[in-house]
């Protein structure tokens, strides 16, 4: 390797590691960073537990997912105000896993997605989420919203949750199962969460509904004696990092659930960057960097019996909202967190399983934005489909086959529309008419000639009849790529077998290599068949009717 490509791989390297420039402006920013992390933490201690719980990993794992990935992601990732932990989304992926796996197979997927995700940052993949089209994004969106909010029934109900279950089928079988009046406390307990979660905010907008909406609940139901199920009890500290023993036939089992893990990481953790970086003046975001991070955060929570991590967009917004800057914000809400957990460890114990349930379902209903939904439905019958099909699978299989199908879905519309926007138009000659004009057809190729148009192009050119000369005009072609070129190509030599000559005008530059190479030039009778100019082209075509009509 030379010295300049040895320095190139360094610095590209260093580019991916923290910096002394992360925290250059934590003497301006401090305090808001300090005020920021602890009203985060506030907000992301009940999440953690719900999450935890709703996935079937523990209440256990989802405080240590928020502590353990939360500090690995702010020093490693590549957002100044991310904030990272468990999140709704991946727990409608790891919820199936852990049932149909076992407990013990989630450290090993955290330790392969989580090396998958750092694999995706070191080779510079970060900037492919941006090629997920928006419908996509609020397609899956409203599904998980809609899976979350199903997947609380059973805890609302009080009853357990069937294992492996869609969760609309699971949500049915819990209402059937439910046991009548006992399911009312729990549903009394679900009613008061979310009565002052919705109510907290208009009192004061930095008032933490959910929490204070645990505290209530928990006094109350400790107190009143009443006849609920409770998270139970919780260690006193984090336990010792270890690593999982792995079967290698476990492991091929579980290698496609942790590249899904990986990509919902990636997808959501980008995604999450992105908007946060749009917020406020928080400084740009590094989408390889936060891969990166990601990654690290993952594997850093599987050691210590976590979740896989994402970066998480509610938590990050109020991050930014409440004052959030630099990465010392989220390292302060995860240390928050870990002394919670050292401190209270017997509080957190008492709280009822519906009241985390009770945080999910309001969680999940904020999730929606029906303005979004209502933008995306008008906006055109193809993205409309295209969110409702991504919704729907969502919800009735998984995400990544939604976000695989929206994405081939669009994929085709966009190919379609641009297929239908290029166009093969027949153009009168320029200047006086002279004798003949009528053996000459000029024709003009408009917008994309590609594998999805190309073939249009070839039927409609292909009928001429009467004709001696066909001038082709590519000077207003936006894009050609090889199918197109060589239907061009197909075209000029059936024309030429039935003795019409073809000239092409106006071969733009960054075309004409691709036409060499197909054979476009090569297929035309002489190379003076070709020109930049089309009064030249046209007086060139005029001289073969001349000389067509003079042997005549």
């Amino acid at each position: 390797m030379t010295g300049t490509t040895v320095r190139r791989v360094a610095s590209g390297i260093r580019s991916l590691l923290p910096a002394a420039a992360d925290y250059r402006d934590l003497r301006r920013t401090w305090k808001g960073d300090l005020i920021a992390g602890v009203t985060v933490g506030i907000v992301a201690l009940p999440l953690a537990l719900a999450f935890g719980v709703s996935s079937g990993a523990g209440a256990e794992s989802g405080l240590v997912t928020a502590i353990v990935a939360g500090i690995v992601a702010a020093v490693f990732g590549g957002s100044n105000v991310q904030v990272s932990g468990p999140t709704g989304a991946m727990v409608v992926v790891l919820a199936p896993i852990i049932a149909t796996h076992g407990p013990g197979a989630l450290a090993v997927v955290g330790l392969l997605a989580g090396a998958m995700v750092l694999v995706a940052g070191a080779l510079r993949l970060g900037r492919a989420v941006t090629f997920i089209p928006w419908p996509v994004i609020e397609g899956f969106t409203l599904g998980i919203a809609v899976i979350i909010f199903l997947q609380q029934v059973p805890s609302a109900l009080g009853v357990p949750a069937t294992e492996g279950a869609n969760a609309v089928v699971g949500a049915i079988q819990a209402v059937l199962q439910a046991s009548w009046p006992d399911a009312a406390w729990s549903l009394a307990v679900v009613a008061v969460v979310a009565a002052i979660m919705l109510v907290a905010p208009r009192i004061h907008p930095l008032v933490p509904g959910s929490i204070l909406a645990i505290v209530v609940v928990s006094a109350v139901t400790v107190l009143a004696g009443v006849p609920v199920a409770t998270i139970g009890a919780l260690p006193s500290g984090l336990p010792a990092p270890a690593l999982p023993v792995i079967d290698p036939a476990t492991l091929t089992g579980l290698l496609l659930p942790a590249a899904t893990v990986a990509a919902l990481a990636a997808i959501e953790s980008l995604l999450s960057a992105r908007v946060a970086a749009t917020m406020a003046d928080t400084g740009p975001y590094d989408a390889d960097r936060e891969l990166v991070g990601q990654g690290l955060a993952s594997i850093a929570s599987a050691l210590f019996g976590g979740m896989p991590a994402t970066g998480a967009i509610a938590r990050t917004a109020v991050n930014v909202r409440t004052g959030g800057r630099t990465r010392v914000a989220a390292i302060v809400h995860a240390l928050l967190l870990a002394g919670i957990v050292a401190v209270g460890a017997v509080v957190v114990a008492s709280i009822p399983l519906a009241a985390l349930a009770g945080v999910l379902m309001v969680t999940a209903t904020r999730m929606i934005s029906f303005a979004t939904v209502r933008t995306v439905v008008r906006s055109s019958r193809a993205d409309a489909a295209v969110f409702v099909a991504t919704a729907i699978i969502t919800v009735s299989v998984d995400l990544i086959t939604a976000v695989l199908v929206g994405i081939v879905v669009a994929a085709f519309l966009a190919l379609r529309a641009v297929a239908r926007s290029s166009g093969v138009h027949r153009e009168e000659l320029p200047g006086p008419a002279e004798p003949a004009d009528e053996r000459i057809a000029l024709f003009r190729l408009d917008g994309a000639l590609f594998f999805g148009a190309a073939e249009r192009m070839l039927e409609r050119v292909a009928t001429l009849r009467d004709v001696d000369v066909v001038i082709i005009r590519m000077s207003q072609l936006q894009l050609l790529d090889a199918t197109g070129a060589q239907v061009i190509t197909e075209l000029i030599r059936a024309l030429e077998r039935r003795g019409v000559t073809v000239l092409v005008k106006g071969v733009q530059p960054r075309h004409l290599e691709l036409a060499r190479r197909v054979g476009v030039i090569d297929s035309l009778r002489h190379r003076n068949h070709l020109f930049d100019d089309l009064p030249a082209a046209v007086e060139h075509a005029r001289s073969h009717t001349r000389r067509a009509a003079a042997a005549t």
